[in-house]
């Protein structure tokens, strides 16, 4: 599973990650790593982007983004 399609007010935990050297890189610098719990807290009517909370701080991540990264 995705975190796309993780569900509002879900909490998963990072798996792994995807996608190509600078993206995956951009998303590793925003704090979302291997291990790490994440919360689902808003996903926008057309569900992008999706809002969550992670090491303490509210993110919002595009769809594309999302996708790239596998929870459980």
């Amino acid at each position: 599973m995705t975190l796309r399609d993780a569900a509002c007010g879900q909490t998963v935990k990072v798996k792994k990650l995807t996608g190509d050297g600078p993206v995956k890189r951009r998303i590793m610098d925003m704090g979302i790593t291997k291990g790490v719990d994440v919360f689902v807290r808003k996903v926008a009517p057309l569900g992008d982007p999706v809002e969550v909370t992670v090491r303490g701080y509210k993110l919002s991540l595009r769809k594309a983004d999302a996708e790239m990264i596998f929870v459980e």
